[in-house]
C-alpha cells in the first residue's frame, strides 16, 4: 500500500505505515506548504495513494466532491484522534485497514474510505 501524509499528520503515522513494509509520500516531499486541500488529493490520486489526513477540511473535501469526476477515486485514511495518539491507534488499527484495502481492490472502483477514532475505528463501503 502507498500513502500521503497530508501536513499535519505526525510523522510518528509515517514510521508506523513504513514498518509495515508500506511506502509513504511525506507532504514536505511533493507540496508545497499550505497548498490548497483539493490540490493535496488529487496529487494523492496521481500518485495511487491513500491520502491520510488528521484535519477535519480534508473529510469534507471528499464528502463534497466524492463523486466529482477528479476525485472519485480519493482514497482517504482520516484521522479522528489527537495527533498523539495518532501513531498508536493506526498501528492497533493496521490490520484492519490493510484488510479493507484488500476488500476494496477486489471490488473496484470501490472507495477505501476509512476512520480511526479515539473511541473507535469505522470503515464506509
Amino acid at each position: 500500500m502507498r500513502f500521503l501524509l497530508d501536513a499535519g499528520v505526525p510523522v510518528s503515522v509515517g514510521k508506523v505505515l513504513q514498518s509495515a513494509a508500506h511506502e509513504v509520500i511525506y507532504y514536505h516531499e511533493v507540496l508545497a506548504e499550505k497548498a490548497a486541500d483539493i490540490l493535496v488529493a488529487e496529487i494523492a490520486i496521481k500518485n495511487d495513494a491513500i491520502l491520510v489526513a488528521i484535519d477535519k477540511d480534508m473529510r469534507k473535501i471528499g464528502d463534497r466532491y466524492g463523486r466529482h469526476p477528479r476525485l472519485a477515486k480519493l482514497d482517504l485514511l482520516q484521522l479522528c484522534c489527537s495527533e498523539v495518539s495518532a501513531a498508536k491507534r493506526v498501528d492497533h488499527a493496521l490490520d484492519l485497514i490493510e484488510s479493507e484495502w484488500n476488500f476494496k481492490m477486489k471490488k473496484l472502483p470501490r472507495r477505501f474510505w476509512f476512520e480511526v477514532n479515539s473511541q473507535y475505528l469505522k470503515t464506509l463501503r
